[in-house]
């Protein structure tokens, strides 16, 4: 079968690498794919945003099955163009993939249906969001309604920070039209979880959970990030709570999707916080979560093809999906100065021997050597018995890549080891 990936960044090198080991996948296409990806499918230089001309490459080079796995072009309706063409894909179509595109959606959809989430309310007028805020003091979360690459939640701590978050977004135009409408909530406390998981509208099969590290410093200090790394599973995801949010959130989930003539088909990503008064959704995502899937794939048994083909047909609930009981950690590699502004252009170095579990982010190929090219650069992953181990290996992998110009955080799945008791 001739494969097509769209998207450029580590996430989706993490699935191509996947994809490859299936015996279903003769040919893979990456649009636009990046420097590192070229390694493994043949990038072709066509914007994950450019709708009609992924749709016309797929049509005129006889794409037999896509994955659509940024969360913009899934938005803006690639997975309905490439079905006009007759391509079947993996990914919601764009009537499903609101349920991230819009947070005003989810957080309505989640009242109306009665899943557990912080309270909230939404405002398309400034002035009316400002007077809000004076009778509801920080801590408190302002969310652009719109995609805003990762950037669009403000958790305010003070007051003024949350009059500055709603005025950058609603009057500077700071996300330009994500963030016209915002959503303020209540701020919540407690473990944050994310869980990846496959539906198909009929069934929903949650993959091995995992920890993300948003904070660009070391103890979660410094600017958001897109995530500086990530361990799975995540230690406070027991299986008591994981029985109460397949009960309560993500079978729930499904079925409201299906109510509202929305059937969601593809990767469902539940942004979870363990709460004193149970866990509740913080966001939605319509696909893989990046760096989460650095953790979760390496630890999947099962053909990820076949698994997508499934979800795909509607047949999820035939398909065998496995995931390994090991641990598996991913450091990433920024470049010095993300998420505000860096140098790039820097040689990259990976050993071959771990090339395998370095997954790239940003890249580019210039006169046949690999240069930095983006914030987050690459993804460092190692697996083990142990989330100690695992984490181990994964810093004793990092000092063996090399590009000028690099850092990472220290203690990636420290707080989880914690949790775990050092194990």
């Amino acid at each position: 079968m001739k494969i097509m990936v769209v998207g450029s960044g580590g996430r989706e090198h993490a699935i191509i690498k996947k994809i490859k080991l299936s015996p279903l996948a003769e040919k893979i296409y990456a649009l636009p794919g990046n420097g590192g990806i070229a390694a493994d499918a043949e990038c072709i230089p066509i914007k994950a945003t450019d709708i009609e001309g992924i749709a016309r490459f797929a049509k005129e080079n006889a794409v037999d099955y896509a994955v659509v796995s940024m969360d913009d072009p899934l938005i803006l309706g690639c997975v309905d163009a490439l079905n006009a063409e007759g391509i079947p894909c993996f990914g919601p179509v764009k009537d499903a993939a609101i349920i991230e595109g819009s947070k005003i959606f989810s957080k309505t959809l989640m009242k109306k249906y009665g899943i557990p989430t912080a309270e909230y309310e939404t405002f398309t007028d400034c002035a009316e969001a400002l007077r809000y805020l004076k009778g509801h003091p920080a801590p408190i979360v302002i969310k652009a309604d719109g995609p805003a690459l990762g950037k669009g939640v403000i958790i305010a701590q003070t007051d003024k920070e949350a009059r500055d978050a709603v005025i950058s977004m609603m009057e500077d135009k700071k996300f330009g039209e994500s963030g016209t409408k915002v959503v303020i909530e209540e701020f919540l406390t407690g473990p944050e979880v994310s869980v990846l998981s496959f539906t198909d509208g009929n069934v929903v099969i949650p993959m091995v959970s995992s920890m993300d590290h948003k904070r660009a410093l070391d103890n979660d200090e410094g600017l958001n990030t897109g995530g500086m790394g990530t361990v799975a599973p995540n230690p406070y995801y027991t299986p008591e709570i994981a029985a109460e949010c397949m009960e309560k959130i993500f079978i729930p989930t499904m079925k409201a999707m299906n109510a509202e003539g929305r059937t969601f088909r593809g990767c469902l990503y539940f942004g979870l916080m363990l709460t004193e008064k149970g866990p509740k959704v913080i966001e939605y995502n319509c696909r893989f979560g990046d760096p989460e899937t650095q953790v979760v794939l390496p630890l999947m048994e099962s053909d990820l093809l076949d698994v997508m083909m499934h979800v795909t047909e509607g047949t999820l609930s035939e398909c065998d999906v496995r995931f390994s009981d090991d641990s598996c950690c991913c450091v990433v590699m920024a470049s010095e100065g993300y998420p505000v502004s860096y140098e790039k252009g820097f040689e990259i170095t990976i050993p071959e021997d771990i090339s395998e579990d370095v997954f790239i982010a940003g890249a580019k190929i210039s006169d046949g050597r690999l240069l930095s090219d983006g914030g987050r650069v690459l993804g460092v992953t190692a697996r083990d018995a142990t989330l100690a181990g695992a984490i181990e290996k994964a810093y004793a992998r990092v000092k063996r890549v090399s590009f000028a110009n690099a850092f990472w955080r220290n203690d990636i799945g420290a707080r989880a080891l914690k949790a775990k008791g050092g194990k």
